[in-house]
């Protein structure tokens, strides 16, 4: 009889990302219910869910350079962002404007990333 059904010596026993997500999600959202007084706290949470993914991205080896990844990330912020801004009013607009307030710091924090890693030898 196997003490550890299912599981195997070459695996991680768990990923820590899953609740990183889960967070971020849910201050991003109460930062925009909020937003009058917790509008950074809707940015922070965008940001969080966001890097949670690329983490997860990065751990599962689907990406080699997570900052390439949050390159891409802040582009679609802008795409998404920008067609939420400009197309509604209201709380919705102040969703778009924290998911382009997010792909600017998402933006700067992949560039920066990408200049300031080491070269591989």
């Amino acid at each position: 009889m196997d003490e550890r059904p299912g599981l195997s010596d070459q695996y991680r026993k768990s990923s820590p990302w899953p609740m990183f997500v889960a967070v971020g999600l849910a201050l991003f959202e109460v930062g925009i219910v909020l937003a009058d007084v917790l509008f950074p706290v809707a940015v922070g949470g965008m940001l969080m869910f966001v890097g949670s993914v690329v983490g997860i991205l990065r751990e599962s080896e689907y990406i080699a350079d997570p900052w390439k990844a949050l390159v891409v990330c802040a582009g679609l912020a802008f795409a998404v962002g920008g067609l939420l801004w400009t197309q509604t009013a209201g709380s919705v607009q102040v969703r778009g404007t924290a998911i382009l307030v997010g792909g600017v710091v998402l933006l700067v924090g992949g560039v920066v990333g990408a200049l300031w890693q080491p070269s591989a030898a």
